[in-house]
């Protein structure tokens, strides 16, 4: 075997998704750095190259991509089930964004390389999926672990449960192939990619009688008009985050806390009947909560473990499947659940969550913090990982560790500044905006708002370290 080639730079990093495309872009213009971005896919975008057709992201386009280039139009949709609220972005328009900016700004940059259909293995060797060709990628400064960051989908991850012959078991984007009619259809998952998939059959005239939901955990679900981090939306949104100050301060227990959420529409759920075990940062607005009810065979009896070709076998039981059913397979576990690690560990850097919820702010802002402070210790120190949420109190502690973050990052006013800039955080230079205009308009409600923030923050914080510890 021929001896591989060496390609050098200062950061190899190993995924073009999300996380690395934020990182990178970031990198790119805060430094002087050179990189090598190497992925298996053809393009770059992730998981968002196997994802279903029909999907959307959850929250906001003006808060995701990268920093220096804006995604969507910054629109309010005007029709469909998420009129009213801030532009969706497309699975296809999320795509396309990654590949301009690779082909539009990194590439004629000239210090990126891209190595796209490329395996890299322990030993730092990428090996082509074409041809086979060997090349030993050595990163000067640091390696950057963006692939650990990749979610999982069911195009790419099949079911974890048994399959009979002759049953009709698709993924959701084989669902939108199917040339023949279906009698009824049986959705198997509870997460974002099954309540996408209900969308899409109820969209698409199926009747909710005819529609099975397999749903062994209901999750908690945030109301998407409270986090809208555009200026017409301002009012809402300090409001939303006042109102979850508010209601943590005032909270008495755990149970006590979710159901002042609940009840104010900060968190929703789609049985009120059902406590959610699941909560995994999935977003729905009112008008898709109330297409999801129209759904009432709803089967909780634990994880399928086999679909035979007349019944579905269960952890918990079995249920009898009428013929002429289409099975469809929402069940890839999504965000990836890697316990946390330290963000900077010396010739590695491993991107997570910084702020809760947030994938494409966190990459570009520890990419700054690698651009622009030289100890891992103080790197570290202001990118203390927020873990990825999977059940209720998750969203206790990942508020929590943001408001922790946030608390170390109001003690430096260059970052400050920084946070003030950039697109993806969106918040700070929203809120201030908002504040010269209620001014300018002597909008009394504003300064309302504001003094009710100043009112709930310590105590509320406060609290819910109280109720996380409990």
């Amino acid at each position: 075997m021929n001896h591989p080639d060496t390609l050098e730079a200062d950061y190899v990093i190993t995924g073009a998704g999300t996380t690395a495309m934020a990182f990178a872009d970031t990198l790119l213009s805060e430094s002087t750095a050179t990189m090598v971005i190497v992925d298996r896919r053809a393009k770059p975008g992730g998981h968002w190259l196997d994802a279903y057709p029909f999907v959307r992201l959850h929250g906001a386009a003006s808060v995701y991509g990268v920093n220096s280039q804006p995604l969507g139009q910054g629109a309010v949709d005007a029709v469909g089930l998420n009129r009213g609220l801030g532009e969706l972005a497309s699975g296809a328009e999320i795509c396309a964004y990654f590949d301009r900016l690779m082909q539009q700004r990194l590439l004629p940059s000239g210090r990126v390389t891209y190595l796209s259909r490329h395996e890299v293995g322990a030993d730092g060797v990428a090996t082509s999926l074409v041809n086979g060709q060997r090349t030993r990628l050595k990163a000067r400064r640091k390696w950057v672990d963006a692939a650990r960051a990749d979610s999982q989908v069911p195009a790419t991850h099949g079911p974890r449960f048994r399959v009979a012959d002759g049953v009709r078991c698709v993924t959701p984007t084989e669902l939108t192939q199917l040339t023949e009619p279906a009698r009824g259809h049986v959705i198997v998952g509870g997460g974002k990619t099954s309540i996408d998939t209900a969308l899409w059959l109820l969209e698409h005239g199926a009747d909710p009688d005819t529609i099975t939901w397999v749903r062994p955990r209901d999750a908690w679900l945030l109301n998407r008009a409270c986090i809208q981090p555009t200026l017409p939306f301002a009012h809402g949104t300090l409001e939303a985050i006042v109102s979850e100050l508010e209601v943590a301060r005032d909270a008495a227990s755990l149970p006590d806390l979710f159901a002042r959420l609940e009840a104010r529409r900060l968190l929703l759920r789609i049985d009120p009947q059902v406590e959610p075990t699941m909560y995994r940062c999935a977003t729905v607005s009112e008008a898709e909560l109330a297409q999801l009810r129209r759904i009432q065979r709803v089967v909780r009896l634990g994880h399928v473990q086999a679909i035979e070709r007349d019944r579905i076998v269960f952890a918990q039981g079995e249920l009898a499947v009428p013929p002429g059913q289409v099975h469809v397979h929402c069940s890839a576990s999504g965000l990836p659940r890697a316990g946390v690690e330290p963000v900077f560990q010396g010739e590695r850097i491993v991107p997570q969550y910084v702020r809760r919820c947030s994938p494409s702010f966190s990459a570009a802002f520890i990419a700054h913090i690698e651009a622009t402070l030289e100890s891992d210790d103080e790197k570290n120190a202001l990118c203390r990982p927020v873990r990825v949420p999977e059940v209720p109190l998750d969203w206790l502690r990942m508020h929590v560790d943001s408001a922790a973050n946030q608390w170390r990052w109001s003690q430096q006013p260059a970052l400050q500044d920084w946070l003030r800039r950039s697109r993806l955080d969106a918040f700070m230079g929203l809120f201030e905006q908002a504040g010269r205009q209620a001014a300018s308009e002597g909008d009394v409600r504003w300064a309302e708002l504001q003094q009710r923030l100043r009112d709930a923050r310590a105590a509320g914080i406060k609290r819910m370290g109280e109720l996380l510890a409990a």
